[in-house]
């Protein structure tokens, strides 16, 4: 028999289960940590996803508890059958995030590890997906924290068990995650170019910085806080880089470098203090402009783990 038992979430899990989130949460992003709150309104609704979140017909949550400590837990979802779900994500069951402690803690008569009970998660996990009878099964590791998503390679022990159930990530769809600390930008310097000026405007993710050019822009960059005032960030505010762009003529100029220095010292009037920034592998340029521009890489974050039904 087990020394585990898998069940459902109780509100009195609450902060074991936020703890164990927020240890997986901080392996990828320094200092990152949701609240109570930010966890439980997770099992309810995602407000940030705005596209896949409406498609979301049942959620479930199920935790293994061993000598009395939630080891391992579980987000799980069912998207509806219906035409105006996406095509692929119609019938289809997700494991929004699946954490478990991976090694036991020394002399602990108690909690022998994690892995049978993530084992036992997992199973109970495909067998919702059954009682649901869905059509697709996929996995993810989509954390209430800003910059947590896929399975990075941080969390080795989540990445084994994925592949011992059968779950294959998508070729290709690997991000690489960057982030730097603000106070290492330096602060903007004349413009790169004569009679160039910066307009600030209500973006598409964020706020929007324009380098003009008379009426032409030849370039902008937008930037989003993304700690909500009320998650109260312990160590000032997470920014994400969500647009940069420049026009193809006015490239290796310094237009990029100059917007992302004005957005930075905007961020810092604001007290952020760090900006994301993303990339594919193959996005070199985009790379060496983070990396140059005092970005250093902190994951690559495997998505779209999918498992043959």
């Amino acid at each position: 028999m087990p020394d585990f038992a898998v069940r459902l979430f109780r509100r009195a899990d609450r902060e074991q289960v936020t703890r164990l989130v927020n240890a997986h949460a901080a392996a990828v992003m320094p200092g990152a940590a949701a609240s109570v709150n930010a966890v439980l309104n997770q099992f309810e609704r995602e407000p940030d996803e705005f596209i896949v979140g409406p498609w979301v017909e049942e959620r479930q949550t199920l935790v293994a508890e061993q000598g009395g400590s939630v080891v391992a837990a579980a987000l799980l979802v069912r998207h509806r059958d219906s035409p105006d779900v996406g095509h692929g994500f119609r019938n289809a069951g997700d494991i929004r995030w699946l954490v478990f402690w991976p090694m036991a803690p020394a002399g602990n008569p108690y909690w022998s590890d994690g892995l049978s009970a993530a084992q036992g998660v997992m199973d109970a996990c495909l067998a919702q997906f059954g009682r649901w009878q869905v059509e697709r099964h996929y996995a993810d590791g989509t954390l209430p924290v800003s910059g947590v998503y896929g399975i990075p390679e941080q969390w080795p022990h989540i990445a084994q068990l994925y592949t011992d159930n059968g779950f294959v990530p998508t070729p290709g769809d690997t991000e690489i995650l960057h982030l730097a600390d603000l106070a290492d930008v330096p602060q903007p310097g004349a413009a790169p170019l004569p009679r160039l000026r910066l307009e600030r405007v209500v973006g598409i993710n964020g706020t929007r910085l324009s380098a003009n050019l008379g009426h032409t822009c030849v370039g902008y960059i937008e930037v989003d806080v993304l700690d909500p005032v009320e998650r109260h960030p312990r160590h000032g505010a997470l920014a994400d880089l969500g647009n940069l762009h420049v026009s193809e003529d006015h490239r290796r100029l310094g237009v990029g470098t100059w917007l992302l220095q004005h957005a930075a010292c905007w961020l810092r009037l604001g007290h952020a203090d760090r900006l994301l920034h993303y990339a594919a592998p193959d996005q070199t340029d985009q790379i060496a402009f983070a990396e140059h521009n005092h970005f250093r890489q902190i994951t690559r974050t495997q998505r779209g783990w999918q498992r043959p039904t």
